[in-house]
């Protein structure tokens, strides 16, 4: 990345009333930027009391002032930080006075590249510090610390040393046909690739959890024609936010409404009444809500049992990744008392919408989708687009696969092989390239 070396400053953190404020630098010239402000060469790792004063020796402040020299910091690179107190003007002040001995200002995300950079961090590491400092819930944020420890770093580095291993073996069938023995007949070959695909499909799963954590949880409700789902949304919602009438049809476009459960975001969507129509406004309200669907973490399905039998049948239209949740609504009028029962492996749940009675149970089976409480301990942060790059992955073990078992095809196994591992190396930084990284750290804070 250019510009690596040069010598950068940010107020890494904006005080509050009475707080104290920072300023980091990081680069080749904070060594004699930091001999000129304290008027002497600092001690490594000592916290030196000083006066920062201006270019004619005015005090702007007094602080501390820290020095971490190279490698031994955070960006790998020599490091300044000065400690004053919590002023916005002052901070300016000395920030000035900082550029005018050579810093400019940094980039967002800055730091943290030039640490990714100099292999102090890897890139999912990098991406976890952003995470932590977006997170919001408890969980989300211990799920960022686990990633920026290495949690999730260490795991890909394990898997990836599983696939070169692999790679070596398969290769080396390739490279001496001659031998009599059969390597890619060898039964730990497959057992090897089987263990392989199990590990990727735990790591995938809990990615997707960290990603959960992350973003929130996308909810669409669905359901025919005035089973309850707008009055479902405004009970969770705690609010009018849908429109309800006796009229089927209603409901014509998606509607969004974010809440919070402890600290967790969840995205809930209302949608058209699927039905057979001839409505073109109707039509295109089906056609948005399918669209929903296709990228909802959990789908819930309103019905009623005076339609129960009919209404299951839009299960067959979820799609496979997504959770299910089965509301039977309307037990005000059915005379059945709220409760919550596992059937074919779904949720399922008596309530109202209508008097909010049962809702509790629908709120904690939310709970559990969104934050499975101890399945949450070992999870870690993670993005979409590590998603998308552990899929690719998985996908390519399983073309690999086939083409051990059923083509005896080396060759084909090899270079997809070799994509998976190009795919997991993505993840931490190890295969990059200049433009993910800029949209990466673009998105990072100052002085971060």
């Amino acid at each position: 990345m250019s510009g690596q070396g040069e010598t950068i400053a940010a107020i890494a953190s904006p005080p509050g009333p009475g707080g104290i404020g920072v300023i980091r630098l990081s680069g080749a010239g904070v060594a004699a930027l930091a001999e000129r402000l304290l008027g002497r060469t600092p001690t490594p790792r000592h916290a030196h009391y000083c006066a920062l004063t201006d270019a004619t020796g005015g005090v702007l402040d007094r602080g501390l002032l820290l020095h971490f020299p190279a490698p031994h910091s955070f960006t790998g690179e020599d490091v300044l930080e000065l400690q004053m107190h919590g002023s916005p003007v002052m901070l300016g002040c000395v920030l000035e006075r900082c550029l005018e001995l050579g810093a400019r200002h940094a980039r967002p995300g800055e730091f943290s590249e030039r640490a990714f950079l100099n292999g102090r961090i890897d890139l999912a590491q990098a991406e976890a510090i952003a995470d932590l400092i977006a997170s919001g819930s408890e969980a989300a944020a211990r799920a960022a610390v686990r990633s920026l420890e290495g949690d999730f770093s260490q795991q890909v580095h394990a898997l990836t040393e599983s696939v070169v291993r692999l790679r070596v073996w398969i290769e080396a069938a390739i490279d001496f046909p001659e031998e009599e023995v059969d390597f890619l007949a060898e039964p730990t070959v497959l057992e090897d690739l089987e263990r392989l695909r199990h590990q990727l499909d735990e790591i995938l799963t809990a990615s997707r959890r960290g990603v959960r954590l992350l973003d929130g949880l996308h909810v669409v409700i669905i359901g025919r024609p005035n089973a309850g789902k707008s009055s479902l949304l405004n009970r969770l919602a705690a609010s009018e936010r849908a429109i309800v009438t006796e009229i089927p049809g209603t409901t014509r476009d998606v509607l969004r409404e974010t809440i919070h459960l402890d600290g967790i975001a969840l995205t809930l969507v209302d949608t058209a009444g699927l039905r057979e129509t001839a409505d073109p406004i109707e039509i295109e309200g089906m056609r948005r809500a399918r669209a929903e669907l296709e990228r909802a973490d959990l789908a819930v399905l309103v019905s009623d049992d005076a339609h129960a039998e009919s209404d299951h049948g839009l299960l067959d239209v979820l799609p496979a990744s997504a959770q299910r949740i089965v509301v039977h609504n309307k037990i005000d009028l059915d005379g059945h008392p709220p409760r919550r029962a596992m059937v074919d492996g779904d949720t399922h749940l008596w309530l109202s919408a209508r008097t909010g009675e049962g809702l509790p149970m629908l709120i904690q089976a939310l709970k559990d989708v969104a934050d499975p409480g101890e399945a949450a301990s070992g999870t870690f942060s993670a993005r979409t687009r590590h998603v998308a790059a552990l899929q690719r992955a998985s996908d390519g073990l399983e073309a690999a696969w086939h083409a051990l078992t059923e083509r005896r095809a080396g060759e084909l196994a090899a270079e997809e092989l070799r994509g998976v591992q190009r795919e997991l190396g993505s993840i931490t930084g190890e295969f990059s390239n200049e433009d993910l990284l800029g949209r990466i750290f673009a998105d990072f804070c100052i002085g971060k």
